[in-house]
């Protein structure tokens, strides 16, 4: 972390991470985040589901994450009821 309260890039990016918490083999809680922010995650997911299995894995840069925009349009006219 930087004096500005900024991530210091790493070699002129910023680390991103995956964390994933399982149940068995499913996966119940996914998260994308800069590498302090999903580490703090990790740490409150392992507290608060302390007997399921949390992995933090370094993610690609081409990876585009849950950060991917909803659509301009309506795709339906009516919710399902």
């Amino acid at each position: 972390m930087s004096d500005d309260g900024f991530p210091c890039p790493v070699g002129g990016r910023v680390e991103r991470r995956r964390v994933r918490v399982w149940f068995g083999e499913h996966v119940v809680a996914d998260y994308r985040a800069e590498a302090e922010l999903a580490e703090r995650y990790a740490a409150a997911m392992s507290r608060r589901f302390a007997g399921l299995r949390v992995t933090s894995d370094p993610l690609p840069d081409q990876d585009p994450g849950p950060e991917r925009r909803l659509p301009g349009e309506r795709l339906w006219e009516v919710a399902p009821k």
